[in-house]
């Protein structure tokens, strides 16, 4: 399997991140466990995660994805064989924060939690008022100090992204390698219209979530009494559900069909057709789940194939 180059850092990786989201949410430690290994034992070695996985969760206070990977990662002795990238600065009780202070500690959690002496990719997951020169400084400490490979960002608009490379080149602190954008068949415009073009001209790899728009794109979300369904992400499902949505799953059904696939599969084999696309990050459950996703990734789809999905997610009609 053909390896994808996260941006400029030396970092490579299968074209599939898994989404550690949901580990201590929707799947517990044991079942986490169980995906990790086949995740890895098909040649994939992106997980993404973050701090502030799980907080939103009655009872969980944050750390609980970062702590599952750790513990998995000691078990399997294969820490080397992986690349964790995870995120700093989203709200474990203090609101968005990036200052230089907080980064330096927060890290340290984090690497207690994935019970690891280095990050390989760390992100800041939310922009905050913060000037973006005390944010790289941190980071560029923590590069110096061996405790992170590399550095993306997630959540920050085109302007400040831009301001960020442009410190960094000016003031000798790393450059973020990698960006994170909610980027699917069916959310197209945030990323396009502005972000891609950045991302692409600094040779930015990026890592883009929400890859499925939140199961619609797996083609499990086709009326209201689907999205009555699932409790935790039927809701933003309801968003999907109009004539455009309806378009898109047709396309990829048909394509699916012609690849003997799944309507998710294909959504991500798309995504990998994209300029500067590296890896999309999806989350899975089960094993099921897991197994098409990695199909998927693997897929070549023909031109037709692609002009067929571009057709049908066209934003602009």
């Amino acid at each position: 399997m053909e390896k994808r180059k996260l941006g400029k850092s030396g970092l490579e990786a299968a074209p599939f991140a898994f989404g550690g989201n949901v580990f201590g949410w929707s799947v517990d430690e044991a079942t986490s466990f169980k995906l990790l290994d086949e995740f890895t034992n098909n040649g994939f070695s992106l997980i993404d995660t973050a701090d502030v996985y799980s907080r939103w969760v009655p009872g969980n206070q944050g750390g609980e994805s970062e702590t599952i990977i750790g513990k998995w990662m000691q078990q399997r002795g294969n820490r080397d064989e992986v690349l964790i990238a995870t995120k700093v600065g989203g709200d474990m009780g203090q609101g968005a924060n990036t200052t230089k202070a907080y980064i330096l500690k927060a890290v340290e959690d984090s690497l207690r939690r994935l019970q690891t002496d280095y990050i390989d990719l760390y992100q800041t997951h939310y922009d905050s008022s913060t000037p973006v020169e005390e944010t790289l400084e941190a980071y560029a400490i923590l590069e110096k100090a061996g405790k992170v490979r590399a550095i993306g960002a997630s959540n920050m608009s085109a302007a400040r992204l831009e301001e960020s490379l442009h410190t960094s080149e000016q003031h000798g602190y790393p450059l973020y390698d990698t960006f994170q954008p909610e980027y699917n068949l069916y959310d197209r415009a945030g990323y396009e219209k502005e972000l891609a073009s950045v991302c692409e001209k600094h040779q930015i790899g990026v890592i883009c979530y929400y890859s499925l728009a939140s199961g619609f794109l797996s083609g499990k979300y086709r009326n209201q009494a689907d999205v009555a369904k699932s409790k935790a992400r039927g809701k933003k499902a309801l968003n999907y559900l109009n004539d455009r949505g309806m378009r898109i799953l047709a396309a990829l059904d048909k394509i699916a069909a012609r690849y003997n696939s799944t309507p998710a599969g294909v959504a991500l084999a798309w995504l990998l057709t994209r300029p500067a696309i590296t890896a999309p990050i999806a989350s899975a459950t089960n094993i099921v789940q897991l197994q098409e996703i990695m199909h998927g990734v693997q897929l070549q789809l023909d031109h037709e194939a692609v002009l067929l999905l571009n057709t049908a997610s066209n934003y602009e009609l």
